[in-house]
Order: C-alpha cells, then sequence, then structure tokens
C-alpha cells in the first residue's frame, strides 16, 4: 500500500523565486488544457494536450518562459488535468462512490500552490533533496523514509509555507491489538465517546475563531489589490493554519492510539454535509474534523492490518439500551442521561450509543426493530412511562 510523508523545507531567496516561477508555469499549463477541453465537444487525448499547451506553447512568443522550467511537473499538471476528468465522469455515472466531483476548475495565482515531480525530476543525496532546475533543498527530516519515493510534490499554502510530499511504498505491519473491539460515538462537546466509557473531549478552537472572524471583517472592508488586504489575508492563512496544526495533531494521536489498541474499529457513517446545513452548529461541525478523523482511522487500520467497520447512520443507537436491548425511541439531543425502564440501568447518552456501535459492529446486533430483551415490560410501563430521563443539560 502507498502512504505519503510530509516535511516542511526553507528555500533560499532564489529558490522561493525559481519556486514561484514553476508554480506559475504549472498554472498556467493547466488553464490552458483546461481552456481547451472546455471548448472543445469531445475531450481531447493526453497527447494532444502535451503537443498543443507545452511542446508548440514553448515556440510561441506569449509562453517561450515555460522552457526555464523543468518539463516534468508541465507534463504532470497535464495528466492531473485528465484524472480529474475521469473522476468527474466516473461520479456522474455512478462508478465513482462517495460525494458527487465537480468538473475541474481554473487554478487561482492566490492561495495553495503546487507542482509534481516524477523519478528522474528529483533525487535524494543524503540530507538534501534535488529537484530539477531547483537546486537541492534541506528537508526537516522529522521521520525516516520507509522506502524509495516514486513521486515528490512542492506545495506552497496560502501562508506561504514550503512542504515537500513524498508517496512511498509499505507494508502492512502485523501487531497484536490489546482489545477485541471498540465503538465510537462522534460529537461536539465530547469528541468521542469509547464504549469503554472513556469520552475524549478535543481541543478548544474558539479563541483562534473569534480572531478569525474578527480578521475576516476587517479584510472585505479593505480595497482589493492593496498590500494591507494582502496583509490581513496572510494573517487570516496563518491562524487558520494554527487551527488545522492543532486539530491533526489531536486526530493523529486519538487515531493512532485506537488503531494500536483494538482489532474492530465500529463508527458510525455520519452525513456530515447535510448536517453542516445547520445554520446553528456547521462551524462547530466543521471545526471538529469528523471526515478526517475516520480517513485516518481507516488509512491506519489498514497498515496495522486491524479490520474498519461504518455502521449505517440509520441504526438507532441512541434508542436502545445497550445492556437488555429495549427499544425507548426518540430522545432530544439535551437530555444526556437515560434509565431504561426494562432493566434499570442508568446510561449516558454518548456512551450507551458508543457500545450499540461497538455491537452492530462486531455483528451482535441486528436492525431497528430488534429490541433484543427476553424480559418485557408491562403495558402500563410501555404506555405511561416509555423511558425515563435522569439528567437532562445543556450541549
Amino acid at each position: 500500500m502507498k502512504a505519503r510523508y510530509h516535511y516542511r523545507f526553507y528555500p533560499a531567496d532564489q529558490q522561493r523565486q525559481s519556486l514561484a516561477q514553476l508554480f506559475g508555469c504549472v498554472r498556467v499549463v493547466w488553464n490552458d488544457a483546461l481552456a481547451i477541453c472546455k471548448q472543445s465537444d469531445s475531450l481531447p487525448k493526453h497527447s494532444d494536450l502535451q503537443k498543443w499547451v507545452i511542446t508548440q506553447a514553448k515556440k510561441t512568443t506569449e509562453r517561450e518562459w515555460l522552457s526555464a522550467v523543468s518539463n516534468i511537473p508541465l507534463q504532470q499538471s497535464v495528466a492531473d488535468l485528465g484524472v480529474a476528468y475521469k473522476n468527474f465522469f466516473d461520479s456522474l455515472n455512478g462508478r465513482r462512490k462517495g460525494k458527487k466531483v465537480g468538473s475541474p476548475r481554473f487554478k487561482k495565482k492566490t492561495g495553495k500552490q503546487s507542482a509534481r515531480f516524477r523519478i528522474g525530476g528529483f533525487s535524494i543525496k543524503g540530507e538534501e533533496v534535488y529537484l530539477a532546475k531547483i537546486g537541492n533543498v534541506k528537508p526537516i527530516w522529522s521521520r525516516e523514509l520507509p522506502s524509495g519515493p516514486s513521486s515528490v510534490t512542492v506545495t506552497k499554502d496560502a501562508a506561504n509555507r514550503y512542504f515537500l510530499s513524498f508517496v512511498v511504498e509499505i507494508a502492512p505491519v502485523v501487531q497484536p491489538a490489546i482489545n477485541p473491539s471498540i465503538g465510537i460515538d462522534l460529537g461536539i462537546k465530547v469528541f468521542a465517546a469509547l464504549s469503554t466509557g472513556e469520552q475524549v473531549c478535543s481541543p478548544s478552537y474558539s479563541k483562534l475563531d473569534k480572531r478569525i472572524r474578527r480578521k475576516q471583517r476587517k479584510f472585505t472592508r479593505q480595497v482589493k489589490g492593496s498590500k494591507r488586504r494582502e496583509k490581513t489575508r496572510l494573517q487570516i492563512a496563518k491562524l487558520h493554519n494554527q487551527i488545522s496544526d492543532t486539530r491533526k495533531d489531536f486526530l493523529h494521536k486519538l487515531s493512532t492510539r485506537v488503531v494500536n489498541e483494538n482489532q474492530v474499529i465500529a463508527l458510525e457513517d455520519l452525513n456530515v454535509s447535510g448536517m453542516v446545513k445547520n445554520r446553528k452548529l456547521s462551524r462547530a461541525i466543521s471545526l471538529q474534523g469528523w471526515r478526517e478523523f475516520r480517513v485516518l482511522v481507516e488509512g491506519k487500520s489498514q497498515k496495522l492490518d486491524r479490520e474498519f467497520v461504518a455502521i449505517n447512520r440509520w441504526q438507532p443507537t441512541s434508542q436502545i439500551c445497550s445492556e437488555c436491548g429495549f427499544k425507548w425511541g426518540k430522545i432530544d439531543l439535551s437530555v444526556r442521561s437515560v434509565l431504561c425502564i426494562n432493566c434499570g440501568t442508568s446510561h449516558d447518552r454518548d456512551e450507551n450509543a458508543a457500545r450499540n456501535i461497538e455491537k452492530v459492529g462486531i455483528g451482535r446486533c441486528h436492525d431497528s426493530k430488534w429490541t433484543g430483551s427476553d424480559r418485557k415490560t408491562s403495558s402500563e410501563a410501555s404506555c405511561v412511562e416509555p423511558s425515563r430521563i435522569t439528567a437532562p443539560s445543556g450541549r
């Protein structure tokens, strides 16, 4: 299986200029090829696009500066456009699972920039990495590469930070697990409620988020193209990076611990795109990174030979007693604790949902019609008090 390793590096002033020229050439080649595709009745061949936007374009006075950079990232830019169109058509035809993919768009000068080098355009020499027509750069090697990389991507984010991203081949690691299984219920106030009873809270992003809002209001009032507006944009990008880096560090540590300790990891397939349509909770949900956590857990499960299970989002995990299986029905989100009238067990809402998620994940639960209890309540109890709320508290 393939994995990606990221390293930050600090280019010299001359290398910054060369990288800026490279990013501009890659962007222009992409935009020229995309313009040809949009004007054509049928999608041109990959070889024809390369000939038109690279080989023939270098011979014109308008694009002769394309010869100043390496040809490999330019060719890779056209190849990436073909992959983007393939994903778009597969999404339209239903061959691609997941969220619908839109058609490729033109790249902008501002924001994230990237260029990819294949084998032949880069080489690793000791502690330095040679990039064609850029020179030697020295990344911060926070960890060793497990094998030789097949490609390297040079990126510059919106806050003007530079990174090298290597794609390497890794083998699954056989490592015994401590626990057989675990269920995880994701939330906002408590990021993850584990079936073991542990509750994991995410870092607080509220202070940085308030600063971003204030800077964004200032940004909208400033004149477009001014130096003050560019300075504010850079400040906003740095604040976004602080939130992103903090969240990524938290999610990586939690996902690594969960996958290392458990053989079967069960998560609920949440409809995040639908949940963010709630105007009151959309910002809080977006800051949590539920989807990113699922991707990390799924990827690390493959690496360590674990079993990852995403249960159906329609499973009533919050409506069933995890002890006896009695179904008490829907309860309001403000209710955080429930007393089951069938077995008398008091449940924390999130912990009970996590235990049900674990049971469904390992195949010990049935569908939403399952009650799973040999004992039955009396008709008076089921009619008068279908469930007993013990501790209402706001979320």
